[in-house]
């Protein structure tokens, strides 16, 4: 794992180089996923890009010189100054919205499309709610429907409540 961790580290590093930026890539691993984190800089819009557009290009870079290199651990995920970590700290705060939401109305609700990272929030937040999810679509139209748990019943109370307050 050493070996794979240290290539990864380099190879980022050197493909940062390209663009100008000499800075220290963070590296470690969680199981079996190599993890680098690159801090923040001027450059982290364009690090990113649009919707983390560049940032998964460079994951995928680095995974594929990996796999080109024979180690045996090829998993990457790149971080730009925290942005997934700030990314689905706000998902899950508008997911939380939406399991109220189904857990008053009882109806389920249909997110837009959206990235596996993303749908791996919500299935764990809407879990959390005591929810069901499921992913439908295909390739970029992937999305979630969160849906309320079979013989659970619906939130009426808070209903009552919220007329009664208006």
């Amino acid at each position: 794992m050493d070996d794979s961790i240290t290539y990864a580290k380099k190879y980022l590093e050197d493909l940062l180089s390209f663009f100008g930026l000499n800075t220290d890539v963070h590296a470690s691993h969680d199981e079996d996923v190599i993890e680098l984190s690159i801090p923040s800089t001027h450059m982290n819009g364009f690090l990113i890009g649009q919707r983390g557009d560049t940032m998964r290009a460079l994951q995928y870079m680095v995974s594929n010189a990996l796999k080109c290199q024979g180690h045996k651990y090829t998993r990457v995920n790149v971080d730009v100054a925290d942005y997934k970590k700030h990314r689905a700290d706000r998902l899950a705060s508008q997911v939380k919205v939406w399991a109220e939401e189904v857990k008053k109305s009882g109806e389920p609700k249909e997110l837009q499309p959206m990235n596996s990272a993303d749908r791996r929030v919500v299935h764990q937040v809407a879990s959390e709610y005591s929810l069901d999810t499921e992913s439908i679509g295909e390739g970029r139209d992937r999305r979630v429907v969160i849906m309320p748990s079979e013989g659970v019943e619906v939130d009426e109370s808070s209903e009552a409540t919220e007329k009664a307050t208006k």
